[in-house]
């Protein structure tokens, strides 16, 4: 049974949800901690702490896919440069593999079947729960 980690990058943090699908259907994996922040993204050793911090996460945890929702590259909503740093912290992770998941994707398929949001969520949580349980959809 695959266990995955959807990730919604805001900021300075990488907000977290791990999903896992079995032959029942998908249950959503309450575990502390729910986001990652770095400090200053300037300071060296507050990379490396973010980076341990999320290398660690995926392996204490046995994730099998870590899920990024993607963010728009320019323009008006795109991310910010913080954000960008963490998701390539996260993609040189070494444990599990990084897919990206668009936004568009996400929408049509909740607009197709509903999401059902699954007990202990919480409310800043809804986009990596999505992007997790969007990649298991399509995906097992």
């Amino acid at each position: 049974m695959p266990k995955v980690c959807g990730i919604e990058l805001k900021g300075s943090e990488a907000i977290l949800a791990i999903v896992e699908a079995d032959d029942s259907g998908q249950h959503f994996i309450n575990i502390e901690p729910k986001k990652i922040k770095i400090g200053d993204d300037e300071s060296t050793d507050a990379v490396q702490s973010f980076f341990d911090s999320f290398k660690n996460y995926v392996t204490d945890n046995h994730i099998d896919k870590v899920v990024i929702k993607k963010r728009n590259k320019n323009g008006a909503k795109s991310g910010g440069g913080v954000s960008f740093k963490l998701e390539a912290l996260i993609q040189l992770n070494g444990v599990s593999e990084v897919v990206f998941v668009s936004g568009q994707g996400i929408s049509a398929s909740h607009k197709k079947d509903n999401f059902e949001l699954l007990g202990g969520i919480n409310r800043y949580q809804e986009a990596a729960f999505m992007s997790a349980s969007f990649y298991l959809r399509k995906n097992t």
